[in-house]
């Protein structure tokens, strides 16, 4: 009796007890976000629609940055040995100091006092500039000898142009050490600093590096450009032809091969281009005129060696050839 007494007594405590316990916790739902962001985020976006996107600031500017310790990486990564004078020389360009020195003055500052002692990159990149189109064109001589100087020239003029000079400066990290009066740097002061880099490398570490560097990084940018997207030619037959009689070739006829859908909207027609009966070309085109001016162009391309079966171009330096075991022994 006082067994069961004493244990309904605890079961009613310990139920007054939960209920106490339930009654003070609350129960809210988590939505992951504020409820101030929505409004947070529309206004950001209208402000943006607003104002515009943020001028770009030059690496130089943010957080993080060690102009001397930038350079010395940059020589590190690209395996060259650079005087670090001549490469912080070579990143400093005529419009920067006039820019500086403009800043200076509206600051109120003395010019006598505070004048920069820089100097900039003109006569490098006038150096590295001749370096370049220099190599490049005993490249082209040395890989091509059968290409006509217009031709040459325009693969000279294709690898020292801006736009691809600029494409492997900004990829190399150029563009980011560059002191220029102006962000983003222009694309005239980009290549100006390209070529002094160039020659930089040169009064560093002389003519032979300075062409490695050209080989493995302008040269490269040959891969998979075909010769007729560089150089314009008008009359490729004409051109096929002066080419066949310098070689004492009997001149190219021009043959029907095969065509489909001559009456339909999309026409194909295959000519071929043969001298006697040795086929030189063949190419398709939706016309005969066109088919026949492509097969001049395929011709063309396998005279020049620029055909579509060439050999990739070899950028492995040659190794030394070590003398033989029969030529030690003779001597």
């Amino acid at each position: 009796m006082a067994t069961g007494f004493l244990l309904n007594r605890a079961a009613l405590a310990l139920g007054i007890h939960c209920q106490g316990v339930c009654r003070n916790v609350n129960f809210t739902q988590v939505r992951e976000k504020k409820r101030w962001m929505k409004a947070y985020v529309y206004l950001m976006a209208k402000k943006l629609k607003i104002e515009g996107p943020p001028p770009p600031k030059p690496r130089s500017q943010k957080l993080n940055w060690d102009y001397h310790a930038e350079v010395q990486a940059f020589q590190n990564r690209l395996h060259e040995n650079f005087s670090l004078e001549l490469l912080k020389r070579a990143f400093v360009n005529p419009c920067y100091l006039i820019a500086e020195s403009e800043r200076r003055q509206r600051l109120g500052m003395d010019t006598k006092l505070t004048a920069l002692t820089l100097k900039d990159n003109i006569e490098l990149s006038a150096k590295g500039e001749a370096i370049t189109k220099e190599f490049i064109a005993d490249w082209c001589k040395a890989s091509y000898p059968s290409l006509p100087a217009d031709g040459a020239q325009s693969v000279v003029d294709h690898l020292t142009g801006v736009s691809t000079v600029n494409y492997v400066a900004t990829n190399i990290g150029i563009e980011d050490l560059t002191m220029s009066g102006e962000f983003p740097v222009p694309n005239e002061v980009l290549y100006s600093t390209f070529m002094a880099v160039i020659g930089a490398l040169q009064e560093s570490s002389g003519a032979e590096r300075a062409g490695f560097f050209l080989r493995d990084f302008l040269v490269t940018q040959m891969i998979g450009k075909d010769l007729f997207d560089l150089w314009t030619v008008v009359n490729p037959m004409g051109l096929l032809t002066e080419e066949l009689t310098k070689r004492n070739i009997p001149l190219p006829e021009p043959r029907l091969i095969r065509s489909a859908g001559a009456s339909t909207v999309l026409p194909l027609y295959f000519v071929g281009l043969y001298s006697e009966t040795k086929l030189l070309a063949q190419a398709p085109g939706e016309t005969l005129v066109s088919a026949e001016e492509e097969a001049a162009r395929v011709a063309l391309r396998k005279i020049y060696g620029f055909g579509e079966n060439r050999k990739p171009i070899n950028f492995i330096p040659q190794p030394e050839q070590q003398p033989t075991l029969q030529a030690v022994s003779s001597s």
